[in-house]
């Protein structure tokens, strides 16, 4: 059942298109649950006894996995398959987008509410290396644009977002915001009031708007290179009733002053950027921060968190998947990165929140209990 929440702004299916969006979803679960397991199956029943007989050792590391498991059948489909299933999700949606967005550009126009603000820059210049790739196949990434005042892309990831996870970051897709309030900042923290957040790379504010609602006397700010997802972000944040002030920057280096902000967030960046751009947004974010502030970054695990077949399968992401920053990121030494930039070692923290936090107790009961794993974090007072 499809369960996201369907506010004004979020593109409408027809049958048709509905029908092809839920087939997209349940050949992902399919792949997921039927033929991702026979990849550790193979390795362990075949190729790892071969590589073994030809090396007398056991292979060591995601590398040599990935060399060795390459030319197995089983393998080489379940890739294939992964790979067609990503774009036939944004072809599934991309119909649906095309046919209906001069309709959502009016609308995001003629909004009633004026609770937030969005500020974009004719003259801003997105990073080569955003425009060198479509990050995980995503036609035109987050900031191409094909006509006046654009929000396509802000459109196609919305709903895109909610199918390939078949809804697993909740209806509004948020899950990432709301178990860093709901299972880290507020049981940890009870006593930490922001008077100033800012989301950095907030694509369509889906993890933005959590914040809204758990320090309603905020003032919560959220920024993003792409335009046509800003306009779109805008516009959801209205229909949503929630004031969100969004604006067009580049996350290495904003326009805000120094020790302006108490609170600085981002959710699943990091991975998007090359190092050197991870470097400078650490700097930014300490020199965002005003005495006591605090900066958190939400990511999946890192390789050194978890064995080497599993960091093979992780990095399928960045061979297959036009994530090419993917598996760079997770071979950092994030704490080093943070004093490197000025936060003391001793105020950094890495460690696992619970996710699933928009779940009701009905959901855990029909999904067996408990949330779907951790989200990592990264974490630093000032």
């Amino acid at each position: 059942m499809d369960r996201q929440f369907q506010h004004s702004m979020l593109p409408q299916a027809t049958h048709d298109e509905l029908a092809r969006q839920n087939f997209v979803k349940s050949l992902k679960l399919h792949i997921v649950k039927n033929l991702s397991p026979g990849n550790k199956r193979v390795y362990e029943q075949v190729v790892k006894p071969q590589f073994e007989r030809e090396h007398q050792r056991s292979p060591q590391n995601r590398h040599e996995i990935r060399t060795a498991m390459q030319g197995h059948p089983h393998y080489r489909w379940w890739s294939a398959l992964r790979r067609i299933n990503q774009e036939m999700l944004w072809d599934a949606v991309n119909t649906s987008v095309e046919r209906q967005l001069p309709e959502l550009i009016e609308r995001a126009k003629q909004s009633d509410r004026q609770l937030g603000t969005l500020t974009l820059d004719p003259d801003f210049k997105i990073p080569a290396y955003q425009t060198a790739v479509d990050i995980h196949c995503m036609p035109g990434s987050y900031h191409s644009e094909y006509t006046t005042d654009d929000l396509a892309a802000g459109a196609t990831y919305d709903r895109g977002v909610y199918i390939y996870g078949a809804g697993w970051l909740g209806p509004l897709n948020d899950d990432m915001g709301l178990s860093i309030v709901k299972n880290y900042l507020k049981p940890k923290y009870p006593d930490f009031r922001p008077a100033k957040i800012l989301d950095l790379g907030c694509s369509v504010g889906h993890s933005t708007l959590p914040y809204v609602d758990a320090y309603p006397e905020a003032e919560v700010y959220a920024i993003d290179i792409g335009a046509p997802m800003l306009r779109y972000a805008h516009a959801r944040a209205e229909a949503l009733g929630k004031r969100v002030h969004f604006s067009q920057q580049n996350a290495e280096r904003t326009h805000f002053e120094a020790a302006s902000f108490d609170l600085v967030v981002s959710h699943i960046l990091l991975h998007e950027i090359p190092l050197p751009a991870i470097r400078n947004v650490m700097r930014e974010c300490d020199r965002l921060l005003a005495p006591g502030g605090m900066t958190i970054h939400v990511e999946a695990p890192l390789y050194s968190h978890m064995d080497a077949f599993s960091a093979f399968i992780y990095d399928w992401e960045t061979a297959n998947n036009n994530e090419p920053f993917w598996s760079a990121m997770r071979e950092l030494d994030l704490t080093a990165v943070m004093t490197e930039a000025g936060f003391a070692a001793d105020r950094v923290i890495q460690t696992f929140v619970p996710n699933g936090a928009w779940k009701t107790a009905a959901d855990n009961s029909q999904q067996g209990g408990g949330s779907r794993g951790s989200w990592f974090i990264v974490a630093a007072t000032k």
